[in-house]
């Protein structure tokens, strides 16, 4: 029998372990999203909407033990914690109150007479969403809510380090009251997963997690001809113009680089200062880096806890530890965070400057809590930094003027352009990615189409004559 273990980052303690799904349990959870999707397709769009708008509010209900239990599975601070279900309502509510808007049929130009011509947007059938464990509930929802409001049935394999999401998942769609099979969850080993890709009973998997986690996802998938949406990593870059007002790029970049210890894919991860502001923006933001609480998530007063994985901090400490051999300099003494040992899930912030891009802490993606800022001449050298990455998720202007941040938006390889704001997912856009961050897009009407198939109706009235109707009973 195969275990999945989740592994608390607070205490090293075993806050779950399950029996992973066999053969026989995948098997009936797939046919019966089958058999449960061939109806639900034919449901109106305004059911769907209803019966998800229940879900978010049976979710809802169970925040005040969702917000510790997260913070057992994988470190967030409940200081923070309920932040992610704020997100997590903003998008179920705006997906289901646009359903019917970016579900309706569409039009062709040029209307004829005698013809109706449109494009219907169709289910895809039986959606696999795998979902990560750094934020659980909103990377999760971004496709299992449009989903099921375009017509399909979602089965969800959420991450070891955060099973009990799943669990959370399953009971909030029972409270609503969803048909029988409809939503579903499996614990699966990584074969299993990659078996039940393969096995072309699954018409889409979305999928949010590393690049070689979405590799390994097309291998299996290849010949199926499964549709994907994978959503991978990011180095998210920043860059504050000459123009730019630093007080506000720097409580927002701090946020961006640091909230839930750096483990986000649109987190700030790299940061280029335009040379009349460096000084003060490099003083600014280490200040308020300083002030951070690194400790047990459980307490009202931690602002950064631990790491969910010990490996993932430990590839933190090699990052930084490479870039001060090459010449970098760190301006967090880690002294003043007694929680970090040296080792082990809890790591204190860094702010490394002299940072240039031969260091892997400039071109691997960290997920951690440390960011490398450089100094630069003019808006040319920053866009040639900013696309010199193999990574193109989002990125961040901070400046007064909008014509100039558009400009640089156009030269930018990145699925979005912030201007005076990071690390946000606005549910009205489309939340996509270039180059190694990934393929497809969730949230906004682009999301919907990713979802559904497109198909054509061409329909031409045969109009009888007087005669000939005269002569019909």
């Amino acid at each position: 029998m195969t275990e999945i273990i989740c592994r608390s980052p607070v205490d090293g303690r075993i806050v779950e372990r399950r029996r992973t799904a066999i053969a026989a349990d995948i098997d009936a959870a797939l046919h019966g999203a089958r058999a449960a999707q061939a109806a639900w397709r034919r449901v109106p769009i305004a059911e769907r909407a209803s019966l998800c708008l229940r879900f978010v509010d049976a979710m809802l209900d169970m925040k005040k033990d969702i917000v510790p239990e997260l913070a057992w599975q994988m470190g967030r601070p409940v200081r923070t914690g309920g932040n992610e279900l704020g997100g997590f309502e903003e998008r179920v509510r705006f997906m289901a109150a646009h359903a019917e808007e970016f579900l309706a049929p569409l039009p062709a130009p040029d209307a004829t007479p005698g013809f109706s011509r449109y494009i219907r947007r169709e289910p895809v059938g039986v959606v696999l969403t795998i979902a990560p464990w750094n934020y659980p509930y909103l990377t999760a929802v971004n496709s299992v809510v449009p989903a099921l409001l375009a017509g399909n049935a979602v089965v969800l394999k959420h991450a070891a380090q955060t099973v009990l999401v799943g669990d959370r998942f399953r009971m909030a769609f029972d409270r609503a009251n969803a048909p029988r099979g409809l939503f579903q969850t499996l614990s699966l080993t990584h074969e299993d997963t990659a078996r039940m890709i393969a096995s072309g009973l699954v018409d889409m998997v979305c999928f949010t997690g590393s690049v070689d986690g979405g590799k390994i996802i097309e291998r299996a998938a290849a010949g199926t001809f499964t549709a994907l949406g994978l959503e991978l990593g990011g180095k998210d870059p920043a860059y504050v113009r000459a123009d730019g007002d630093v007080a506000p790029a720097i409580e927002n970049l701090v946020d961006g680089a640091f909230y839930n210890s750096g483990q986000s894919c649109c987190g700030v991860e790299r940061i280029y200062v335009h040379a009349d502001q460096y000084n003060d923006f490099v003083e600014g933001f280490v200040g308020l880096a300083r002030r951070y609480v690194l400790g047990d998530p459980l307490k009202e007063d931690t602002t950064l806890g631990p790491m969910a994985q010990e490996r993932t901090a430990d590839q933190v400490r090699r990052h930084v530890l490479e870039a001060l051999a090459k010449g970098a300099h760190a301006l967090i003494d880690a002294a003043g965070f007694p929680a970090d040992t040296g080792s082990g899930h809890y790591l204190a912030p860094q702010v490394l400057v002299d940072v240039d891009h031969s260091m892997a802490v400039m071109m691997e993606e960290n997920f951690g809590p440390v960011v490398g800022i450089m100094k630069v001449r003019d808006d040319e050298e920053a866009v040639r930094l900013m696309n010199h990455s193999p990574y193109g998720l989002t990125a961040s202007i901070w400046s007064r003027d909008v014509d100039a941040v558009e400009r640089i938006g156009d030269e930018l390889e990145t699925g979005t352009v912030f201007m005076n704001r990071c690390d946000y997912l606005d549910p009205a856009l489309a939340w996509t990615g270039v180059k190694d961050s990934g393929r497809g897009a969730t949230l906004s009407r682009v999301g919907y189409e990713a979802l559904t198939r497109p198909k054509s109706f061409h329909l031409r009235h045969l109009l009888l004559d007087a005669t000939v109707r005269s002569h019909l009973p």
